[in-house]
């Protein structure tokens, strides 16, 4: 194991509060430029500035390293929460590697936290209990973009799609989840309170996250914990939007398409699996459903269960539970050993945070994260360049072209919050 922590010298000291405040009905309008923290779904959930303390982690045991670190921070606060709600009191906010083994792991207590949920709003801190006032974003875009292409270049990411199309029909595994990068570089540094404000307001049934330079919208609920109530969204299958009757045409095609509930079935199986051994009840509708975005549709369903109160199982954090369902089928694939695998050999590029879990968590374990998908990487060291990811699921009769035409649409939703 790796680990570098960087502490405030009174944090263990403090005396963290939790007081309600007028409400805030924008909680991105309260970031700053540098810094930011956010979990938003139309228009609730935390935003956080400043750094308390910091965890970075890498090694077979990092989310377990991370949980233990976390349970000794909180245990040396002194703690008035006025809100009583999940979220309210000390908040860690994580982006968690694909590999947590191999990539590194970034977990960050913010100085100050707000938050919003069913109409009440908060802030914690250890100084002022004001809301602070919102912070104006300059006008204006990036100047001129140019694109590159990342690790692979369209023809040989599609030959990597064809190789695996290959390894699943020989039945070496049954899916696996390959992704591609996009650089992009722009004319002035990118902000990203601007890029956040965009993907929130195009996509407001996305979870709009920025966690140490790692910011997106992703439609996909990993794993939330309240209490003993655990819920997920898992999606899988993918179709784009169309206009008038070509739109319903393509909802209908995918929501028929056995290529596409093949592919759904096994990343619910996955996550359902996983699960299963940590709860008393679990469920899962037999049915996917349509999630319907602004540029795409997916196959969604909703996972629902309750967290045993007996056994030795009883007493995983929302940490542990991150570390048994992560990676899903959905971003990895089914046998997830041989996906894994597969994807270090074929895919040509270090994922990093991509697709890792990405979220909150708070101190007395409630939390939600999804998983970082349609998202991009900002460098505090070169803040005027991105490195964009999008992915797509491989199965048996996927055709290279139409996977290579998916990430393209994926690439969009992020795209059009660099270009507007």
């Amino acid at each position: 194991m790796t680990a570098a922590a960087v502490t405030s010298p009174d944090a263990a000291a403090r005396t963290l509060v939790s007081r309600k405040v007028d409400d805030a009905h924008d909680l991105l309008a309260h970031l700053p430029a540098e810094g930011a923290l956010s979990w938003v779904r139309r228009g609730e959930g935390l935003v956080g500035w400043g750094e308390a303390a910091r965890l970075e982690v890498t090694g077979p045991g990092a989310l377990a390293d991370a949980a233990a670190w976390w349970s000794a921070y909180t245990g040396e606060l002194t703690v008035e929460d006025h809100v009583g709600v999940p979220g309210s009191g000390p908040v860690l906010f994580a982006s968690i590697a694909f590999d947590p083994v191999a990539g590194t792991s970034v977990f960050v207590v913010p100085e100050v936290v707000v938050g919003r949920r069913d109409g009440v709003t908060w802030v914690t801190s250890a100084g002022s209990r004001r809301l602070p006032s919102p912070r104006p974003v300059p006008d204006g875009g990036a100047g001129r973009l140019r694109y590159a292409d990342g690790e692979l270049d369209p023809v040989r990411w599609c030959a990597a799609v064809a190789a695996a199309v290959e390894r699943i029909t020989a039945g070496d595994l049954a899916k696996v989840v390959l992704a591609r990068d996009l650089i992009v570089a722009a004319d002035e540094p990118l902000d990203p309170r601007r890029l956040l404000r965009r993907l929130a307001d195009r996509f407001p049934d996305c979870w709009t996250f920025a966690v140490d330079g790692l910011l997106g919208a992703t439609p996909e609920l990993l794993l939330r914990r309240t209490g003993r109530e655990l819920s997920a969204r898992v999606l899988a299958g993918t179709a784009p939007r169309g206009a008038g009757a070509e739109d319903e045409r393509l909802a209908a095609a995918l929501l028929g398409s056995a290529k596409d509930r093949a592919e759904h079935a096994l990343a619910v199986d996955s996550l359902v699996g996983a699960l299963a051994p940590y709860c008393s009840s679990l469920s899962a509708p037999e049915e996917p459903e349509l999630l319907t975005l602004a540029n795409v549709r997916h196959l969604a369903t909703d996972v629902t269960g309750t967290q045993r109160r007996t056994g030795p199982r009883s007493r995983a954090g929302l940490l542990e539970l991150i570390g048994a369902v992560h990676p899903t089928a959905a971003v990895g694939g089914t046998p997830t050993a041989a996906a894994v695998a597969l994807i270090g050999e074929l895919e040509g590029m270090d994922r990093g945070r991509y697709a890792g879990p990405v979220g909150w968590v708070d101190a007395r374990g409630d939390g939600e994260f999804g998983l970082a998908l349609r998202c991009a990487e900002i460098s505090p060291a070169d803040p005027c360049t991105a490195r964009l990811f999008a992915g797509c699921g491989i199965v048996a009769g996927s055709d290279p072209a139409a996977e290579l035409a998916e990430t393209q649409v994926k690439f969009a939703a992020f795209q059009a919050a660099l270009e507007g």
